[in-house]
């Protein structure tokens, strides 16, 4: 992306902070291929079988972002951030409500589907590295948002460097730290 599209999204999300109607319909034009390519990254590392397609989860996150009626958009980044963490909260609520359907209340149901078992596994292994993110968060925000930013919405690490206004150096080793961290949690 150019520099003159990305100052035309800050630009543009800078009226919608101050309320302009006619920025919020000129918005989506132009941060939809964006947004798109995060639900993509997304759903990439999800079930086979998903419900979701990446339409479906641009266009629930799009209209949660551009309901907050509070938002008040510093930049491009600031709100592709905010879009990386809505997408993972849906995917997550999305993968909840997964388990809980196929524990089928008091009903135990059995399944000879190699890709449904695997399905209720990444949907268990979401919901877990959600838990661990949010452990993660109450010590050290920052390295929670590194790992929602490069796991679940793909960016690079000079793009996540730039969502969180820190150098590449810095993203690059707490991204290692926290791996190894993450790594830990979930085995437990």
């Amino acid at each position: 992306m150019n520099q003159a599209t990305q100052e035309n999204i800050t630009q543009l999300l800078l009226e919608v902070s101050n309320g302009n109607e006619t920025a919020v319909n000129a918005l989506l034009p132009v941060i939809y291929d964006e947004l798109k390519r995060l639900a993509s990254n997304y759903l990439r590392r999800e079930r086979i079988n998903h419900t979701l397609q990446p339409t479906a989860l641009v266009h629930e996150a799009y209209l949660k972002l551009i309901d907050q009626t509070r938002a008040n958009w510093q930049n491009r980044a600031h709100f592709f951030g905010v879009a990386a963490q809505l997408m993972r909260r849906i995917l997550v609520d999305h993968a909840r409500q997964h388990n809980a359907d196929k524990r089928g209340g008091e009903f135990q149901k059995f399944s000879l589907d190699e890709n449904i078992d695997k399905a209720v596994e990444i949907s268990s292994e979401l919901i877990s590295l959600d838990d661990a993110l949010k452990e993660l968060a109450k010590f050290d925000a920052q390295k929670a948002k590194i790992v929602e930013l490069r796991f679940f919405g793909g960016l690079t690490f000079e793009e996540t460097a730039e969502v969180l206004g820190v150098s590449v150096i810095t993203v690059k080793r707490h991204w290692r730290l926290t791996k190894a961290w993450l790594y830990g949690q979930m085995k437990k």
